[in-house]
């Protein structure tokens, strides 16, 4: 991130670096417990709108399950938080090379489990798994740590395109021949954010995205099934009975609900008419049984959360915090961003769950990580000054104050 300011020719460190601004006095405590509030409200609701849309066919027993893997991603940010953010740096080459065997030993028939022609799940017992939620935050904590160790050299083709586009590129396509398209395209933005947030020549990026559109195209022309999605969505009233029944249901149940809505637990669509209810569209259920102000208050805790992850990245310690909550906030906000857009018909349908709400154990022990990750940056974000350093080409970037 370029910035433009009057240097001061006097440098405060070794490194030649020049202050610029305080960051101010925002006491970052209250930044994390305004996310912490943020992401609790989101999962309560989520826990609420699954127990009324699941009760009648259900009982009890996806709630439970649900309540488990709550429980679990529960420690698993309590612990992140409180370790120092700073260690997994060190480990980001191991992390990355364990996402790497566990999406491909998923590929192999009789360890990894076959669902609806896709084969994205470790099955233990009646527990199930799905390693590329793992691989989101491990490919953010090598990205994070590949732009801080290359910092100078990211402006070069090599080690701002090149070298970082080919190691994530096997984790990217290990998740593509799942084949799980919707988390190949959502990581390929969120780290292509990471790489221009890191310094790398926008232009160099023409490649990648030129590479990446054509395979998008690719795929959607050889798969009659992802084009007819598209003309449902261009088209919603001639496919209302075909394929985009789905989407034309949400858009029901969205406008039923009205400001207020019909009622916790008095939503119709959510019997049979709205497929995948209670994850990819659990949000329609939301907006028919709760209204316009849920919805509404849904956004305002993304936007929170949003706003709150993008301070703490401002605010971190070092370079490598920077990036690392970057890259989280970007992943939450573009997951939810997606997922609303598929409800409300403003996007194709794609199958991505709602981040905090939507029914499934994996994402929600992933996205509660995440949130560790961003309260573990915020409790060692520092009220040093906001530095930036010159490289000797004359060219000036933005850098977190060090420790």
């Amino acid at each position: 991130m370029a910035r433009k300011t009057k240097r001061n020719r006097k440098p405060v460190n070794s490194t030649g670096s020049y202050p610029v601004q305080s960051l101010g006095n925002a006491n970052m405590r209250q930044v994390a417990t305004v996310l912490a509030f943020a992401v609790a409200a989101l999962v309560a609701l989520g826990m609420v709108i699954l127990y009324s849309a699941s009760m009648s066919d259900q009982g009890m027993r996806l709630l439970v399950k649900q309540a488990q893997w709550l429980g679990l991603g529960m420690c698993g940010c309590l612990f992140v938080a409180l370790v120092d953010y700073r260690v997994w740096r060190k480990h980001a080459w191991w992390i990355l090379a364990a996402a790497i065997v566990l999406l491909a030993l998923v590929l192999v028939p009789g360890i990894g489990h076959k669902i609806g022609g896709a084969r994205r799940w470790f099955k233990i017992g009646g527990v199930s798994f799905q390693p590329s939620e793992l691989a989101k935050i491990a490919i953010l904590i090598w990205a994070a740590f590949y732009c801080e160790w290359q910092t100078r050299n990211m402006k070069n083709f090599k080690e701002g395109i090149l070298y970082p586009s080919t190691i994530m590129g096997v984790v990217l396509t290990l998740i593509l021949v799942e084949p799980d398209r919707g988390t190949f395209i959502l990581m390929s933005a969120v780290c292509a954010g990471v790489l221009c947030v890191g310094g790398v020549k926008l232009y160099y990026l023409a490649v990648p995205v030129l590479v990446g559109a054509l395979s998008v195209g690719y795929l959607l022309a050889t798969d009659p099934l992802r084009m007819r999605r598209i003309t449902s969505w261009l088209r919603p009233e001639e496919t209302r009975d075909g394929v985009g029944y789905q989407a034309y249901q949400s858009m029901i149940a969205m406008g039923s609900g009205g400001v207020t809505g019909v009622g916790l637990g008095d939503g119709r669509q959510k019997m049979g008419f709205v497929p995948e209810n209670l994850t990819d569209f659990i949000f329609s259920v939301i907006g028919e049984e709760l209204g316009l102000i849920a919805t509404l208050g849904v956004l305002l805790g993304f936007a929170l959360i949003t706003i709150c992850g993008m301070t703490i990245a401002w605010k971190a310690r070092d370079r490598f915090g920077y990036f690392l909550a970057t890259g989280i906030t970007f992943l939450i906000g573009a997951q939810a961003c997606v997922n609303i857009g598929v409800v409300t018909s403003a996007l194709p349908n794609k199958g991505m769950s709602l981040p905090f709400i939507s029914y499934g154990g994996s994402n929600l022990l992933m996205m509660l990580v995440c949130v560790g990750f961003l309260i573990s940056i915020a409790r060692h974000a520092t009220d040093d000054a906001v530095v930036v350093d010159e490289d000797s080409s004359g060219t000036v970037f933005m850098a977190a104050a060090r420790a």
